[in-house]
């Protein structure tokens, strides 16, 4: 099992100190207290040099914690800042991207997520170099529950035909923002429910060469629809074993809910996509750490790829 973290090069963000149920982070010129349930060990730094150094603390709602509002809160302002800014993520590639708070706890990026992006980037330069060399269409790379887009930039920006789905119009837009602060373009989005867009892919025997996907514990698609990830997460991946690429394709599963371990969700992807037998497959935990050197575990990830001929 792998251990990651993002590259020093990234300079726009640091986990600055962990602990109490909190964690204290600088994106670009603005710091910030969150609430983090895994970081279960004491603060570095004092409650006092916290708030000397925040700009702004989230304060947790009625319903923190709860099914359905886990994140939700508002903001406290400690120091002047802008509701929204831009910071910019460089490592092997290179994106631009808005930030901004919200009512959820999340400001539009995870950071821990930098090693995905790499390994996005990288799977899909070598399709796209490969397809360009044999005379045929870019790869295709599906972003299912993809949020605010960092890795269909990622993707995009390595030569993809990128299709970015969400349920939310709101996260939608803000991820063509963040296309368009990148340099940039055609990229397609989607806005519905990921179990009625795959399906539906499947029976049109549409196949793509990358999927990445990033599920939420709970979610609703546009029309209500109820997304439970342990009811649902298995019935998905063997659909979407269906649209896969057998050869010359990569798959990138990412889960955040407390519970899932690397070694579970490992065999849900070799389970879901057996036979598989020449694919390569390595999962692991993306990590952030503190300047005192505490690691903070943050999400699992599982990682798929199959050679260009079987």
């Amino acid at each position: 099992m792998k251990l990651e973290f993002p590259g020093e090069v990234w300079k726009d963000y640091e986990l600055i100190d962990c602990g109490g149920y909190e964690k204290l982070e600088r994106f670009g010129g603005v710091v910030m207290s969150r609430p983090e349930p895994k970081a279960l060990w004491d603060k570095s730094l004092s409650a006092e040099e916290w708030d000397k150094m925040a700009h702004t603390k989230f304060v947790p709602g009625a319903g923190f914690a709860k099914a359905g509002k886990e994140d939700s809160g508002s903001w406290e302002r400690l120091r002047k800042m802008q509701d929204q800014w831009e910071i910019k993520y460089k490592g092997g590639l290179s994106f631009s991207l808005r930030l901004g708070l919200t009512s959820f706890k999340h400001v539009g990026v995870f950071p821990e997520q930098a090693s995905n992006w790499e390994y996005i980037y990288s799977h899909t330069a070598k399709l796209a170099a490969a397809a360009k060399a044999a005379g045929a269409p870019a790869p295709k790379v599906l972003n299912l529950f993809a949020y605010t887009g960092a890795a269909s930039l990622a993707a995009k920006a390595a030569g993809a035909d990128v299709t970015h789905l969400d349920s939310v119009r709101q996260v939608v837009t803000w991820a063509r923002d963040n296309m368009e602060r990148s340099g940039l373009d055609n990229i397609r989005w989607v806005i519905e429910d990921a179990l009625k867009f795959v399906r539906r892919e499947l029976r049109r025997g549409n196949v793509y060469q990358g999927i990445i996907l990033d599920p939420p514990a709970y979610g609703r698609g546009p029309d209500g629809e109820r997304w439970i990830l342990e009811d649902l997460l298995y019935e998905l991946l063997k659909m979407v074993a269906g649209i896969l690429a057998p050869t010359g394709s990569f798959l990138v599963l990412n889960l955040y809910s407390n519970g899932y371990t690397a070694t579970l969700g490992e065999t849900l992807v070799r389970e879901a996509f057996k036979p598989l037998p020449s694919a390569e497959i390595e999962s692991g935990e993306l990590a952030l750490k503190d300047r005192f050197g505490k690691v903070l575990p943050l999400s699992i990830f599982v990682r798929m790829s199959t050679p260009e001929t079987k």
